[in-house]
């Protein structure tokens, strides 16, 4: 013999709901033909039905009593019964009470709301049983008389109110006995379909299953355990808790990972909601946002989950306490810890080990350099592996600055070593720089002196020297050969007269710096980190205080800087301890001019074509005491005269260039060149 098919919730509502009105219209059609009650719907109030409802209370209810001992009343209320019976068994009609808290009165009043909804002809139903024809929509008042409320009418809904179950219609604030009830579309939809749903989230939510969870690398182990010891035991018997955890990380860390973890641990499954697109109806108003956030937290309940916000800061602190009221599982996804919460867990960058773990995960091919060097998010890594280029990767880091464009802009980096002419010992230098840039991770890590930067792991530089010495060339030869992207601090968009704006701008660069793993390159860096003054007036003392700010966040910063100016005595003594590397660039002797020269002026163009005529490079170089900078502006100067002339480039048109650069300097090229010095 089979085994029945059980019956569908949906039928179950009905079924019960049938049969409760066959028994409730058995009665008023005795009641009818008695005279008791409005043959015409409420259009004539008969003497009959005033007596009846001024009858003493417990007459009326001994006389229904009676009435059910007959035959057929008798009947109808078994039948009446046991749809009730199926009804309360039926396993998601029961999930739906549990998870919401629903008391019986409640749960009959939205088993009403959901049968007049899916057979909308119940509405007339309504109204008989009601002696009303106004009155064709589910009330307290219809269920109280259509299932036999024993406790009468309830104080108000509590479970259905909060949870948004169903709500008065018409927004009606308040409740009466008389009250119309409109349910929710979600409500109706899960009923039919057996397991709850709601289109509204559909996009911005998703299941993270727990095989799939642990299936994952534990990358926070430490953090994953602290929040067992500290988050598990405050869930409470009905599965709510009174707790604000934030788990806090820049996009990509593994929040959600680790959130997906934490729930399979306590044998849950993690609901992840990308928070504005939760907010659904009305998402511009506080009521729409909180609607929304109500949505995610019943779909978490109904399916027994651990809830996680994504991109929580999106939400205010009203919202929040909202939803904190509803006891839901959650965990909050920020990129900063919130101070107002309970639990704070935040998320350090991965080891080298870590970062080449993940790597393995995704990939058997060897990993690029970045992985090694660059503190990525796993995000990123799986980003590299999967692209099979660092090119990919670059782009993720470059949008961690984007919004940040009026105060830091991208430099080109065309340049490599060997355009770079420098002394033999300030290559050195520039080399280890490089070089500790490369290996920071090992050392740290691998060799244990992470130890001895408890403030901050990162590497910063000061270039100092005349301007056109090669400063901002060195940084650009280091970004590029270090594969970073390099990133010129904008001084008028940083620097504000309002108190604490530059703070504010400052922080914001560091902090983009570190997130996209770029070299930030702060040109005239004595404008910001000058010596601290004498304080004469409030102007000073907040000029203090900014200084006191860069010194502090300097010392902290985990990313690449360089610093060049060209005043470096300006700079506060302070500051200058707290740099790795300080460099001093000067102006080339003569064999650097005769390279830089050389350079400059090729004998070919890239096409084969000859360009210039026998130059005299070394009386150049002996005669012109001058910088790169300038050097390179003859040599286009003069490039540009000869191109005009249809000529190639020679000394004629190297002199006239170089008379019109000493000119800017307030000097003049005295004698031709090769014959006489200049002064």
């Amino acid at each position: 013999m089979s085994k029945r098919a059980p019956i569908r919730t949906a039928d179950a509502i009905a079924a019960r709901v049938r049969a409760c009105a066959r028994l409730r219209t058995a009665w008023i059609e005795r009641l009818w033909s008695e005279g008791q009650t409005s043959p015409d719907q409420g259009l004539a109030i008969p003497p009959g039905e005033v007596r009846r409802i001024l009858t003493e209370p417990r007459a009326e209810t001994e006389r229904y009593r009676s009435f059910l001992r007959e035959a057929e009343p008798a009947r109808l209320a078994k039948a009446a019964a046991a749809a009730d019976h199926v009804l309360q068994v039926n396993e998601f009609w029961v999930s739906i009470g549990q998870s919401f808290n629903l008391t019986g009165n409640e749960k009959e009043l939205l088993a009403l709301c959901v049968a007049v909804e899916l057979d909308p002809r119940l509405g007339r139903v309504l109204a008989y049983l009601a002696d009303d024809t106004r009155a064709t929509q589910p009330t307290a008042a219809a269920a109280a008389a259509l299932f036999g409320w024993r406790d009468g009418l309830p104080a108000g809904m509590t479970g259905l109110l909060r949870w948004r179950l169903a709500r008065p219609a018409n927004g009606e604030p308040v409740l009466h006995a008389a009250s119309a009830w409109q349910v929710d579309e979600a409500v109706v939809l899960s009923v039919k379909e057996e397991r709850w749903a709601d289109p509204s989230l559909d996009g911005s939510a998703r299941f993270f299953a727990a095989e799939t969870a642990n299936s994952l690398p534990c990358l926070y182990r430490d953090v994953l355990v602290r929040m067992i010891a500290e988050l598990a035991p405050g869930i409470l018997a009905n599965g709510e808790w009174d707790i604000d955890a934030v788990v806090a990380g820049p996009d990509g860390s593994g929040r959600e990972t680790l959130a997906a973890q934490f729930a399979a641990t306590i044998g849950s499954r993690l609901l992840s909601v990308r928070t504005p697109l939760a907010q659904c109806a009305s998402p511009a108003t506080a009521e729409g946002k909180i609607d929304g956030l109500i949505r995610a937290a019943r779909l978490a309940r109904a399916t027994g989950s651990v809830l996680y916000w994504r991109d929580a800061e999106t939400v205010g602190a009203p919202e929040w306490m909202e939803l904190k009221l509803l006891g839901c599982r959650s965990l909050r996804g920020a990129e900063t810890v919130h101070a107002s919460a309970t639990h704070r867990y935040a998320l350090q960058p991965l080891s080298t080990a870590q970062r080449l773990a993940v790597w393995a995960q995704c990939s058997n091919d060897q990993p690029p350099a970045i992985v090694r060097t660059q503190r990525l998010t796993p995000m990123e890594v799986r980003l590299a592996a999967q692209s099979a280029s660092e090119n990919a990767v670059h782009r993720a880091l470059r949008r961690a600055v984007q919004s940040y464009s009026d105060l830091m802009q991208s430099l080109p980096c065309p340049y490599t070593w060997d355009d770079l002419v420098v002394s033999p010992s300030l290559r050195r230098v520039l080399k280890d720089f490089e070089a500790q840039v490369l290996l920071r991770w090992e050392v740290y890590e691998e060799w244990g002196f992470g130890r001895l930067t408890h403030l901050g792991q990162g590497i910063s530089a000061l270039f100092g020297g005349p301007s056109g010495t090669g400063k901002t060339m060195a940084a650009q030869v280091l970004a590029r050969s270090l594969g970073l992207e390099l990133y010129r601090v904008d001084l008028a968009g940083v620097v504000n007269k309002y108190i604490g704006e530059t703070e504010k701008h400052l922080r914001d660069v560091f902090d983009a710096c570190e997130r996209s793993g770029g070299l930030l390159f702060f040109d005239e860096a004595d404008a910001l980190f000058g010596s601290r003054m004498q304080v004469k007036d409030s102007h000073d003392r907040f000029a203090n205080i900014e200084i006191d700010y860069l010194l502090q966040r300097v010392e902290q910063f985990d990313g690449i800087a360089i610093l060049a100016t060209n005043r470096k005595n300006d700079l506060d003594a302070a500051f200058l301890r707290r740099l790795r590397f300080v460099v001093d660039f000067l102006n080339p002797d003569k064999r650097e001019r005769r390279i830089l020269w050389e350079k400059s002026l090729p004998a070919f163009a890239p096409g084969g074509e000859t360009i210039t005529e026998d130059i005299d490079f070394a009386a150049l170089a002996e005669e012109m005491e001058l910088n790169g900078a300038q050097i390179k502006a003859i040599a286009l100067g003069a490039a540009f005269l000869a191109r005009n002339e249809g000529a190639r480039i020679g000394m004629e048109h190297i002199e006239i260039a170089a008379q019109r650069e000493y000119a800017k300097q307030g000097q003049l090229l005295r004698a031709p060149l090769g014959k006489a010095g200049v002064l």
